[in-house]
């Protein structure tokens, strides 16, 4: 797929803890019960140094924090970290994305200080003072409020992505005006592609709950002008080949961090292609979270403690998952052994993921 020193971007997961209980994250259970396979991890800025050297920061050209999982402005050395990169690579483009609900002004400030002119931060923001929290499930608004006037007070630049449902449509018209006003340099109405399950079905709802398992809100689709293009698709794709799996099992993979050259590092410091791949590990809904094929491929190099980059970015490289993974993509068929996941969010026929974004 691509070599340690072809590596030009990092996306890296720093934690797995959030404030937001968010009903389509996998953290928890639909906005309740904590995800019973994960242990909270988080990388520290000496975990940051074993993974990352000065000689090999200073190949990059970006390092975003965003993830599966945790927020990274809940991380206790997000901002300790930024500057390390920073210190060694002045010249890269540092980012984060974040629900924007923690922190306090003097925090906000020394992140715009250290990304500087190249830097930003995309705070994800569904909603205004009425709305945000349906889906940002804790998130309060005036922390928000004081977390983009704070950072971009201090000169920082920023981008502000609303996702779109029934619930907040009627507000991104004043929302966006009210990023103008405070300063974002962009404002993107999120076409989400959340309604089409983590098992590639297609839904109309989503029912959220609390951490005591009590219903909240019911989220919806919003009208079509908002919606995913790519939903229209999915009953074209099931009409041309049969099904989705049918359509998985033969789609070419047209791979989006390969291109990018671009490794994700999750919050246990294991290093993998992309959020997609790890974002299979934990599945809260399987007993067994090994189900899923890509521990097919973790154990095939001897298990998670083959893949931990505070061993070295190196070693990882040298167990050749990454081309593994990659010759997968020429097995006919995903019960054979091709990786499923590339053929969901990397197949060149249905892109949910980017549609959401037009």
């Amino acid at each position: 797929m691509y070599n340690y020193q072809d590596i030009r971007t990092i996306h890296l997961e720093i934690t797995q803890k959030c404030q937001a209980a968010c009903p389509m994250c996998d953290r928890n259970q639909n906005g309740g019960a904590l995800n019973p396979h994960i242990n909270l991890d988080e990388l520290t800025l000496e975990d940051c140094k074993k993974i990352f050297t000065p000689k090999f920061i200073s190949q990059l050209k970006k390092m975003y924090m965003c993830g599966n999982l945790g927020d990274p402005i809940v991380a206790d050395d997000t901002l300790e970290v930024f500057e390390y990169f920073r210190h060694y690579n002045p010249d890269m483009t540092l980012s984060m994305n974040t629900n924007a609900g923690a922190r306090d002004n003097t925090w906000w400030s020394q992140l715009a200080k250290t990304f500087g002119d190249n830097g930003y931060v995309i705070f994800s923001v569904d909603g205004l003072a009425e709305t945000n929290h349906l889906y940002r499930q804790n998130v309060q608004w005036d922390k928000v409020e004081n977390a983009m006037n704070s950072f971009i007070g201090a000169g920082g630049r920023a981008r502000w992505d609303y996702l779109i449902f029934e619930h907040n449509q009627h507000q991104v018209e004043q929302a966006k005006a009210l990023s103008e006003q405070i300063g974002f340099e962009s404002f993107i109405a999120k076409k989400t592609g959340r309604f089409i399950t983590a098992t590639s079905q297609k839904k109309e709802k989503h029912q959220a709950v609390n951490r005591k398992g009590q219903e909240t809100t019911e989220l919806k689709k919003p009208d079509e002008k908002y919606q995913n293009k790519e939903f229209s698709k999915y009953d074209q794709l099931v009409e041309k080949y049969g099904s989705m799996d049918n359509y998985y099992d033969v789609v070419p993979i047209n791979c989006k961090v390969a291109k990018e050259k671009s490794l994700f590092i999750t919050a246990e410091g294991l290093a993998l292609p992309c959020c997609w791949t790890a974002g299979r590990m934990y599945k809260w809904w399987h007993k067994d979270p090994k189900i899923e094929q890509i521990w097919d491929h973790i154990d095939a190099v001897g298990g998670k403690q083959f893949l931990d980059a505070r061993n070295g970015l190196d070693k990882v490289f040298a167990t050749g998952i990454f081309d593994k993974i990659a010759n997968s993509w020429n097995v006919s068929g995903c019960n054979n052994g091709k990786l499923k996941v590339c053929s969901m969010k990397c197949g060149q026929e249905f892109d949910p993921f980017s549609a959401q974004f037009v």
